[in-house]
C-alpha cells in the first residue's frame, strides 16, 4: 500500500498594516504553486485590516485568530511552512522575545520549535525600523533561520510612486 502524497500546507499570518488588505495576493500566488493555505491573523489585524470573509472564500477556511480549547478539532493541519505578512513592528519584536500572548506569536514561537521553515515580510515605517530594539530582534530572528524579504515602509518614493509590496517574494524565500 502505497501513502498518497497530501498538498503541502502553508499558514500565512497576518499582521495589522494598511498592505494586510492585499492579502489574497499572496494566498493566490501560493494555491498556484500547490499549496493549501490556512490564514492565522492578529487579534488587530481582525478588525477591519483586511476583507475576511473574501479570505475565508479564497482559503475555503476560517481565519483563525483565538486560541481554542483542547477540547475543539484542530482546523489545519501542521504547517508545511509558514509565512509572515505583512510582519509589524510589534509582531517581529515580540516573536524574537519569545512573547506568545496571542495565537499568531504563539504559532510563531512554536513552528521554530518544530523546524518549519518561515519567511517574513516586514512591513515597518523608517522610524521605527530604526529602533534598537527592532534591529536585534532581525538579528536575533535571522539567526533562529527566519528568511526575510526587503523590508517595506510603504512610503511613497521620490518619483511619487509606492513600491509593490511583493508578496510573491515569501514564497520564493521558502524555495519550495
Amino acid at each position: 500500500m502505497t501513502e498518497q502524497a497530501r498538498t503541502p500546507f502553508l499558514y500565512v499570518v497576518v499582521c495589522a498594516a494598511g498592505i494586510a488588505a492585499d492579502v489574497g495576493k499572496l494566498i493566490s500566488a501560493a494555491q498556484e504553486r500547490d499549496w493549501e493555505v490556512g490564514v492565522i491573523a492578529t487579534p488587530v489585524a481582525m478588525n477591519g485590516f483586511f476583507d475576511t470573509a473574501a479570505v475565508e472564500a479564497l482559503t475555503g477556511r476560517p481565519i483563525r485568530s483565538a486560541w481554542r480549547t483542547p477540547a475543539d478539532p484542530r482546523p489545519f493541519p501542521p504547517p508545511d511552512a509558514v509565512v509572515v505578512a505583512p510582519a509589524t513592528f510589534n509582531t517581529l519584536n515580540k516573536w524574537a522575545a519569545g512573547i506568545a500572548d496571542t495565537l499568531a506569536l504563539g504559532t510563531l514561537c512554536e513552528a521554530y520549535g518544530l523546524g518549519v521553515p518561515i519567511a517574513a515580510l516586514p512591513c515597518v515605517a523608517d522610524a521605527l525600523a530604526a529602533h534598537p530594539a527592532y534591529q536585534d530582534s532581525l538579528i536575533r530572528l535571522r539567526g533562529m533561520g527566519v528568511r526575510f524579504g526587503e523590508p517595506y515602509t510603504g512610503e511613497v518614493g521620490e518619483d511619487g510612486v509606492r513600491p509593490e509590496f511583493g508578496w510573491e517574494r515569501a514564497l520564493d524565500l521558502l524555495g519550495r
